[in-house]
């Protein structure tokens, strides 16, 4: 397979939340649990230009944030249950929540950095 950079047949969606390699859709994006792979493993695509820094944990936090503070205050003012019940309730939701979607996320960023061809900031020093 014979692919010009930035060219893709896939979705970026469907390759991020696969963990997939953005352009082949095949290859694996990760070496490890959050480790970004050095290179796909089927077309030879460098991920070097991959970096999703802390933006899935932001939305992370915000949708895990909303979706457990809102149940919790809702089981709190529907049934008024002891305190270890919303322990035991909402501590496996929070893992869950915040674990289960960390790689999706970060494999989503950086496959929508691929399809937007996302670079680093650049100031233009020309003539003012």
């Amino acid at each position: 397979m014979d692919l010009k950079p930035f060219d893709t047949a896939v979705s970026p969606v469907a390759a991020g939340l696969g963990c997939r390699c953005p352009r082949c859709g095949r290859g694996r994006l990760f070496s490890g649990f959050l480790t970004v792979a050095p290179a796909c493993e089927r077309c030879g695509l460098s991920y070097d230009f991959a970096d999703a820094g802390d933006g899935p944990v932001v939305f992370i936090i915000l949708l895990a944030g909303t979706l457990v503070v809102g149940l919790a205050l809702w089981v709190e003012l529907t049934w008024s249950p002891p305190l270890w019940v919303h322990a035991l309730l909402w501590t496996p939701l929070v893992l869950l929540s915040t674990v289960g979607l960390m790689r999706p996320l970060k494999a989503l960023l950086i496959a929508q950095q691929y399809a937007k061809r996302a670079a680093e900031g650049r100031l233009d020093r020309g003539t003012p």
